[in-house]
């Protein structure tokens, strides 16, 4: 195994399902554990963090929204791929509000999800976060907030806000786009890129989150505001539209 290969971690209580996983990806030239519950994932990112996780919605023990919600209260961006069996719309929203990155539901074709691995990796940094401000060192200032493009941080303050990596982006797109409606298919084709095929909840659920975080109040929203039948638009300062 290449010593760079990006590393995947698969939990999913399904034999078949982890043999062919373990088996496509290591053909694809990836690093990749697989097991069948999460009660050795603390000890697996302590020991050999990887650099993408592949989350089974429905596990024994603590399942996959629990795991999920549990990383992101932490302050963990580990990117997350929810996988859910039962395809319903609902389980996938609620994963993308516990923090989950991306979803996929079963069954689903391999090359489908190396597809979304590599795009959500693709999004990641690819040298150590002090070096590669220097290479992109954009900050976007708006209210109280400082967003650091070359860290991947967002600051209120001297506070850090703990961001997921489709958080981070998402808020860049918008910060690069200031007044500038973008809709929604815009947005998560620029802050995702072209191979993400995504539906209209997927991406307000994203945006709630957003809003948590940096408006005052989020059910009247300033910051970014809603072009109702359209998608969003970033107001840096909070004047009405």
């Amino acid at each position: 195994m290449d010593n760079n290969a990006k590393k995947l971690l698969v939990i999913d209580d399904d034999p078949r399902l982890r043999e062919l996983l373990l088996r496509y990806l290591s053909e694809q030239g990836f690093d990749v554990d697989a097991y069948a519950d999460a009660s050795q994932l603390e000890k697996r990112l302590q020991r050999n963090r990887p650099h993408l996780l592949i989350l089974d919605l429905m596990l024994p023990g603590e399942d996959g929204l629990s795991v999920c919600r549990r990383l992101r209260a932490l302050g963990d961006t580990l990117p997350v791929i929810m996988l859910t069996a039962r395809g319903d719309e609902v389980d996938r929203i609620v994963g993308l509000e516990m923090g989950a990155d991306d979803y996929l539901p079963k069954p689903f074709n391999p090359r489908e999800l190396l597809a979304r691995i590599n795009a959500i990796l693709r999004r990641q940094p690819a040298v150590p976060a002090l070096a590669s401000a220097y290479i992109e060192d954009e900050t976007y200032e708006f209210g109280d907030f400082r967003l650091e493009a070359g860290s991947r941080k967002l600051f209120r303050g001297d506070t850090e806000i703990t961001l997921t990596h489709t958080e981070f982006s998402l808020l860049k797109v918008l910060a690069q786009h200031p007044r500038h409606p973008l809709s929604r298919e815009r947005l998560m084709e620029l802050a995702r890129g072209k191979d993400y095929d995504s539906f209209d909840r997927a991406i307000d659920v994203q945006i709630s989150r957003l809003r948590k975080l940096i408006e005052d109040n989020p059910g009247e929203p300033k910051l970014i505001q809603t072009v109702w039948g359209f998608g969003y638009v970033f107001v840096p300062d909070g004047a009405a539209r």
